[in-house]
Parts: structure tokens; C-alpha cells; sequence
């Protein structure tokens, strides 16, 4: 097939390919150019289909590959393989080899070119005119999250253009569960900073602090880390270290150990291949980018009262930073130099942007500063091309009920009633001792999970009253309690807070540490408290934050969290976790967390 790809002949001007970023959840694939070329190749691509095995291949005369050759294998889904390399340098082509099954229809690979992107797609879904990657989310996690067994395959043969034309080539594999959003494969440490390089597209939570030794930590969702790159320490300068590890199967974690947690925030290259982390107070900010670009647009999206979208767009790609912290947002353009205020102020008034404010930064650069409540949840989103960055906002209201007060249903006499310990605090706690009675909760070597969350529960709540906190229990006996009485107990008092403890079990008996668990977006800054508190307190791996729905803190309308103190399963663990001095640890641990987060 032929497929008409620009209007014009344009052999002289190189399509320096920058980047190639794979999604195939949604079945596409984009290649995009530096900015100067903005005719790519020929009028005409033409698409050649082959068999044995079954593929198509594409030329992109007149193109450069800037960024390493491309392999990608995938293990479900009709399309296998794609392949991306330099196939000539004189005349400059690129070519992509896409391997599918026997049956599928190749007539159905589309070619579509937005601005300086193209898309290869392998069925009708539609295309935004501008695809945006999430570089930012506060989510620590979201219901986009997923990974796909997926296998990074390097050739033996340094010769691309055998690669591309002999699909039987012997092939090195490394194989990984790796999602289709970002494989991390370089680290380099720079001054007072540490540049991460990959492919596919890199989004960057919300960071967290740890305390004892002091620590700053960066999650990176839906990513996989190279091998060779886990868990190795990289010194950035003389206080400064940083670690890189997979936290999780499609998480990849970067922690920083400073003593300047506030000053250390991401900065994302043009097209989102790589991601700077530093100290943007110590750093030369003016040598990320080595072109200037203006915002040119404003554009404000309101999709309810809740929620709103704001899209600067420039006139070369931007590179930018983002900072969250309690009370606002702020986004670094460093190498943006000119904006309309008055076009900017027109186009955020009356909206949840209305309180943002754009500012000149010394030499180069500007920033928008934008207040918005710790609970709001803030991402954000870059343009392929990068000459698009959207901002969006999503306003979180503290629920204050479930259910009608009428329809609060009182804990049955059967029950043992809450203790109301009294106070002349003003704050209320609950604490949700796990399991209970006939429900036992995790066994092993003979040891209750109900028993250890009972004592553990009764040590904090003691440590919360000498502290002047109003504190009531869910239990504070042997006694079976249903997780809707737990929950109308909760709702009943009416506390600020409410904490339930757990204790953790596995199928084998190697897994251990401490975790925390959240639901509610409300509740993530409680659960940030209680796990730094817990993780530099107590000797076990920190586990880290998890997004959950266990009932308790899914029917609660406070700010709630779920603590797993450790793993009953693993015997050294469970020897720890039924000794005085461990329980002990947990419970100032836990109240520490809690007193905290009401200061």
C-alpha cells in the first residue's frame, strides 16, 4: 500500500528522530523529530507486507534515528515485534519492521502524523491531536496502572541492517515483566543531581520523606529498572547519595538521601525519554535546554466544578520541573522567556486556576505558581512534541458521611462496646485492633495476628492519652467485631482520624517489613506520617505506601489508614513482632506518625 504523508517532496530536510515511545494498551506506537524539520521525509511511505514470518515494513527516507536502535517484543496481542533502525546512511532512511500473527489484517496499520509526531497505529482507536504523557500525578496509585510481560530483546550483531532484514537472527533476550510505559536502562550522576534515561514514557509521583537517617523518595509508576541498575548507589556530591531499585514488579524507586528533602525536584527533557532529579537550587537550571521557547496559548478545560484543566502551549518544546508541597504547585519553565499576562489572566478567570500566577526566574526561565489544598490531586501532562504542557486539577471535598445520620446503624449488644478512654484533648482517634474473637486473623508457629494487634493497639492508644488525645477502641478485649461495626463505631464518634492495625502474612516465608495502607486521597498524608515513622523506627524493609481498599478504610468517612506491621509468616519477624520491645517500637512508632500529622 502507499500512504500519502506530507504535501509536498521534502528530501531536504532530515526527520531527525528523538524518540520513540510505545503504548500498546491503546495499540500505537509514536516516533518524533527534533524541532527543526518540520516536513518529514517523503510525500509517500510505502507499507511492504512479508510472510514466513508474517510482518510489514515502512521507510522513513530522509531520516535520522537520534536515539539507540529500538527492539520490542510483546507476549500478548497480534502484534509481536517492532523493530527500529537506521537501515542506510547515504541517503539517510529509517526503517520499521512490525511482526504480527498469521491472521491479522495488515491493511489495518495506519499512519497518521500530528505536528512533528508520528503515530503508527494498529486499529481505529482514535487520536487526540496532541498525545499527551503524564509526567506528574500526586496518585501514589491510579486504575491506569498495569504491566504486560514483555521481553527488551539486543542483538548479537552490532549491524542494524541485519537486524532489521533477517528476522531469524539469533537474539539475546532479557527477559522482564515489563509494562508498556518506561524501561529505565541508564543512570548518570551529575552535581548536586541524577539523570535517568530510558524509553517509553516516564510519569513521576508524588514524593515522599523519610526521616532517621533523612530521605527523599521518588516512585515511578508502570516502570522497570534495568538489571544492572538496581540497587546500586550513586554519590552526586559530598552529603548527597542516591539509589536506584524496582520496588515493586511495575514500580521503579529512586531515593535520595539529603538533608535537603525540599529542594530536590524532577525536571523532564523535552520529549520525556529522560528525567533530571536535583537540587534545583544548587544546578545551572539555564544549561537543561539549549533553546529558548515562548508560551503562545493558554488554554483552560473545565470538566466539572471539581475539575479543571489548564494548557500552556509554546512555540519550541519546553522543558520543565515540577514542585508540590502542602499548599501549592509550582512549575518551572526553564527555558521559556516571554508569556501574555493579560491573555493568562483572561484565560484562568472564574476557574480553580484562578489563584495562579505566572513569574519571571533570574536570567532565564518562568514559573507558575498555583495554591491549591494538600488533598487536591494535581498531574500533569506533556505534548509529544513537547510544546504542549497541560496542568490539571482535581478539588477533593472531605466527605463528612456515608450514609444519613438517620441510617447509622449502633454496634450490636452482642458486641463489646467501644472503650471511650476520657480526655481533655481535643482531638479523637480511633483505633481499630484487627481480627478478633473467632476470627483469628494470620497464624504461624502457633502466634494470633488478633492477640499481637491488641497489645500493639492498647500500647498506642496509651502513648496518644498521655499526649492529651481522646482516643476510643474498637474493640479492646477478645472479641469478634464485623468490619461494618468497626466502621459504624468510627462513625458514631465522629473522631479526625482512624487507624487500624494488622499484622502481615505471606505464602512463603522470606517476605517481611512494614507497610500503610490508604484509600481515600485525604487520607495519603496521614498514611505518609505513620509509614516515615515506622520505616526509620523499626528494623524491617520499608514497603512503602500502597493505594488500597480493605473495608475498613474504604467505609470510613475520616481520614483512615491500615498498618501492617510486619510479616507474622516469616519466623524472625514473628519472633520480633511478639517481643516487648518490638510491640513497643511499633506503638510509639505509630502514635509518633499520628502526632505528627495533627501538628
Amino acid at each position: 500500500m502507499i500512504i500519502a504523508f506530507c504535501p509536498k517532496a521534502c528530501a531536504e530536510n532530515e526527520f531527525k528522530i528523538t524518540s520513540a515511545n510505545f503504548d500498546t494498551s491503546n495499540s500505537f506506537f509514536v516516533l518524533t523529530a527534533n524541532d527543526n524539520s518540520t516536513e518529514p521525509i517523503a510525500n509517500e511511505v510505502k507499507m511492504v507486507t512479508m510472510q514466513n514470518p508474517k510482518r510489514v515494513y515502512f521507510d522513513l527516507n530522509s531520516s535520522i534515528l537520534t536515539i539507540p536502535k529500538q527492539d520490542w517484543t510483546f507476549k500478548s496481542g497480534a502484534v509481536k515485534q517492532v523493530k527500529i533502525g537506521q537501515f542506510s546512511t547515504d541517503p539517510h532512511i529509517v526503517r520499521v519492521v512490525i511482526y504480527v500473527d498469521e491472521n491479522f489484517d495488515t491493511d489495518s496499520i495506519k499512519l497518521v502524523r500530528f505536528k512533528n509526531n508520528i503515530f503508527v497505529k494498529f486499529k481505529n482507536n482514535a487520536l487526540q491531536n496532541d498525545y499527551f504523557q503524564n509526567t506528574y500525578r500526586d496518585e501514589h496509585t491510579s486504575a491506569g496502572d498495569f504491566y504486560e510481560y514483555t521481553t527488551v530483546m539486543s542483538p548479537d550483531d552490532e549491524n542494524i541492517i541485519d537486524q532489521i532484514q533477517d528476522a531469524t537472527k539469533s537474539l539475546s533476550r532479557r527477559n522482564l515483566k515489563l509494562n508498556s510505559k518506561y524501561y529505565l536502562n541508564k543512570v548518570t550522576p551529575k552535581q548536586n543531581a541524577i539523570l535517568l534515561n530510558g524509553f517509553g514514557s516516564m510519569t513521576i509521583e508524588r514524593p515522599m520523606i523519610l526521616t532517621n537517617p533523612s530521605r527523599l523518595i521518588f516512585d515511578i509508576p508502570n516502570a522497570v529498572v534495568d538489571n544492572s541498575l538496581r540497587n546500586k548507589d550513586f554519590q552526586i556530591n559530598q552529603t548527597d547519595r542516591v539509589k536506584i531499585g524496582q520496588f515493586s514488579v511495575n514500580k521503579a524507586r529512586v531515593v535520595i538521601a539529603t538533608e535537603n528533602v525540599n529542594d530536590y525536584i524532577p525536571m523532564f527533557s523535552a520529549d520525556n525519554q529522560s528525567v533530571i532529579i536535583g537540587n534545583y537550587k544548587k544546578m545551572n537550571t539555564s544549561s537543561l535546554s539549549s533553546s529558548t521557547t515562548d508560551v503562545i496559548a493558554y488554554n483552560l478545560d473545565v470538566q466539572n466544578p471539581q475539575t479543571a484543566s489548564l494548557i500552556l502551549s509554546f512555540n519550541k518544546p519546553v522543558v520543565h520541573g515540577i514542585d508540590r508541597n502542602a499548599n501549592q504547585f509550582i512549575i518551572y519553565m526553564f527555558n521559556a522567556l516571554k508569556y501574555n499576562e493579560q491573555a493568562f489572566n483572561e484565560a484562568i478567570k472564574n476557574s480553580l486556576f484562578s489563584k495562579a500566577k505566572v513569574e519571571l526566574m533570574p536570567n532565564v526561565g518562568l514559573k507558575l505558581v498555583m495554591p491549591i489544598e494538600n488533598s487536591a490531586v494535581f498531574s500533569s501532562y506533556l505534548s509529544a512534541d513537547g510544546k504542549n504542557l497541560k496542568l490539571k486539577v482535581k478539588e477533593v471535598k472531605p466527605v463528612t458521611s456515608i450514609r444519613k445520620p438517620t441510617e447509622v446503624k449502633p454496634a450490636k449488644p452482642s458486641v463489646t462496646q467501644p472503650v471511650v478512654v476520657p480526655s481533655s484533648g481535643k482531638r479523637k482517634v480511633v483505633l481499630d485492633a484487627g481480627h478478633g474473637g473467632t476470627d483469628v486473623g494470620a497464624t504461624a508457629g502457633g502466634i494470633y495476628e488478633k492477640d499481637i494487634t491488641l497489645d500493639v493497639t492498647k500500647r498506642v492508644r496509651d502513648i496518644l492519652l498521655k499526649q492529651g488525645y481522646q482516643v476510643q477502641m474498637t474493640r479492646s478485649d477478645d472479641k469478634y467485631v464485623s468490619l461494618q461495626e468497626r466502621c459504624d463505631i468510627s462513625e458514631e464518634y465522629n473522631p479526625d482520624i482512624f487507624v487500624s492495625i494488622h499484622v502481615n502474612s505471606s505464602v512463603g516465608t522470606s517476605a517481611n517489613g512494614v507497610e500503610t495502607h490508604y484509600y481515600h486521597q485525604e487520607s495519603m498524608e496521614l498514611a505518609q506520617k505513620v509509614q516515615s515513622h515506622l520505616a526509620s523506627s523499626i528494623n524491617s524493609p520499608n514497603r512503602g505506601l500502597f493505594k488500597s481498599k480493605f473495608y475498613v478504610i474504604n467505609h470510613t468517612t475520616h481520614p483512615a489508614v491500615l498498618v501492617e506491621i510486619g510479616f507474622i509468616s516469616n519466623p524472625t519477624e514473628r519472633a520480633q513482632l511478639v517481643s516487648t520491645s518490638r510491640k513497643q517500637a511499633t506503638a510509639k512508632a505509630i502514635a509518633d506518625g499520628i502526632i505528627e500529622y495533627f501538628k
